[in-house]
């Protein structure tokens, strides 16, 4: 696999944007996301202070409600210096594509969130970005199918990097999924608002997983995460669903290789 030849100067540090899925529902995948950015030599910050960005309320409709939440990001993640790391294409397309709707009648508050905004990555572009898709490799003995998820896909244009970085893991044998990205139905409160759209959309992305004889399914946000593990489970599949940032991380934990340290390219 090559390498993006657009690699940027690599930081030395990083923040973490954890989100509040992350946070409260699914800890491992930030604990993930830090194993690999720490393999990658980078300091990892935490702001303790960091909540939601808003993503559910302003999708639901409650803007007046998701501003605050909004704003409080904002006057939080300016003050850190260097990129913002997200586990989330979801949380990073709010951040990026939608604050500026969001503050649009604060002239202010929209020039402080595209500032931010331009220094937030998705996991997966901030490793493509500043290392390459080839840093990580590690060694893992295991078949994969990998979903694409929506906004990381259709709002960020992130489409290969992800593939690319599995597919440098020695070991890893990744079963092509048909019709990839195609959504798996959840999208927020859409599962809830339109349950019988949703559970026909999970349906044909559940059959799409089965037929490729994995045993594991590889995305890139929290909340695909669980709508296809729910699904999974009700069927009786014995077939595990884990983020991006896990199977990365489960990788180099016994891979015995050196990790990449800024200034120095991968071995």
């Amino acid at each position: 696999m090559s390498v993006t030849p657009s690699i940027q100067a690599r930081p030395e540090r990083v923040t973490l944007f954890a989100t509040c899925m992350v946070d409260q529902l699914a800890p491992g995948v930030g604990e993930s996301t830090v194993d690999v950015l720490e393999y990658l030599g980078l300091q990892v910050d935490f702001p303790n202070e960091q909540t939601c960005c808003g993503q559910p309320a302003f999708n639901s409709g409650f803007r007046s409600e998701a501003l605050p939440v909004a704003r409080r990001f904002i006057e939080l993640f300016e003050q850190v210096d260097g990129p913002i790391v997200v586990p989330s294409g979801s949380c990073a397309a709010m951040v990026r594509n939608y604050y500026r709707e969001l503050f649009r009648e604060d002239a202010d508050l929209v020039q402080r969130a595209e500032r931010v905004g331009e220094r937030l990555y998705e996991f997966t572009e901030f490793i493509d970005r500043f290392f390459g898709t080839n840093a990580i490799g590690g060694r893992l003995s295991d078949s994969a199918t990998y979903h694409k998820c929506c906004h990381m896909l259709r709002e960020l244009g992130i489409d290969n990097p992800p593939l690319e970085l599995l597919g440098n893991v020695d070991g890893l044998e990744m079963m092509p999924m048909e019709r990839a990205d195609v959504c798996c139905g959840f999208g927020g409160a859409f599962s809830v608002k339109m349950p019988d759209i949703s559970s026909a959309i999970l349906d044909e992305k559940l059959d799409n997983i089965e037929a490729t004889g994995a045993i594991t399914v590889v995305a890139a946000d929290t909340g695909c995460i669980y709508q296809m593990q729910g699904g999974l489970r009700r069927r009786g599949s014995s077939v595990q669903v884990v983020h991006i940032a896990e199977i990365l991380a489960k990788s180099i934990s016994g891979s015995g290789r050196d990790p990449v340290r800024p200034g120095h390219g991968p071995e």
